[in-house]
C-alpha cells in the first residue's frame, strides 16, 4: 500500500500534456469469453510503454468507474506520441485493436471508450492533501504545494512553461 503523505502537494509537471482516459465496460458479465481477452490486453500495453521513455507515455492511474466499468487514465508528453503508438503496426496496440474488432465488434458484449484532452501549459493545477501518489502527482512526481503553488490560481500559472 501506498505510503499517505501528511501535506499538500501538487504535481511536479510543468508545461503540456495529454491525458487519455481509456478504459471498458463489462455489458454482459456472462460472456467471460468476449471480455476476459480485453482486460488482459492492457497490461502488456501499458508495460510495453512503461519500458519504453522515447513513446511520450508519461504514466498511468486505474480506476474503477462504477461496478462494470475499468477506466485508466494516462498521461501522455502530446497527442502526436500517443496517436504514433496507436497506429503502429509493430506495437501491441494494434493487433490487440484488430482482435477486438474480430471478437467483439458490434455485439454488445464489451463496451470500449477513449477520451482524449490536450491540456496546454497554465491550463491545469493539481492539490492533493494526505494522500499517496496519485494520478498526474504519481506520474511526475510530487512537490509542496506552498510558495507560488499555495493556491488553484498559483499552480495553474506554475504549470508554464
Amino acid at each position: 500500500m501506498a505510503k499517505i503523505i501528511p501535506a499538500r502537494m501538487t504535481a511536479a509537471h510543468d508545461g503540456p500534456l495529454v491525458v487519455f482516459l481509456i478504459g471498458m465496460r463489462f455489458n454482459k458479465l456472462h460472456r467471460i469469453d468476449k471480455w476476459l481477452p480485453v482486460v488482459r490486453a492492457m497490461g502488456p500495453m501499458i508495460a510495453e510503454l512503461a519500458r519504453d521513455p522515447d513513446s511520450g507515455f508519461l504514466g498511468w492511474q486505474p480506476s474503477l468507474a462504477g461496478l462494470r466499468t475499468l477506466l485508466l487514465t494516462q498521461y501522455w508528453r502530446d497527442f502526436e506520441a500517443l496517436e504514433t503508438y496507436a497506429r503502429a503496426r509493430d506495437r501491441l496496440h494494434w493487433p490487440a485493436w484488430i482482435a477486438f474488432n474480430k471478437a467483439v465488434g458490434t455485439d454488445g458484449s464489451v463496451g470500449i471508450f477513449h477520451e482524449t484532452y490536450a491540456v496546454p501549459a497554465g491550463g491545469y493545477e493539481t492539490i492533493y492533501a494526505n494522500m499517496p501518489p496519485f494520478g498526474l502527482g504519481k506520474v511526475a512526481g510530487l512537490v509542496p504545494a506552498t510558495g507560488n503553488r499555495n493556491a488553484a490560481r498559483e499552480r495553474m500559472k506554475a504549470s508554464r512553461i
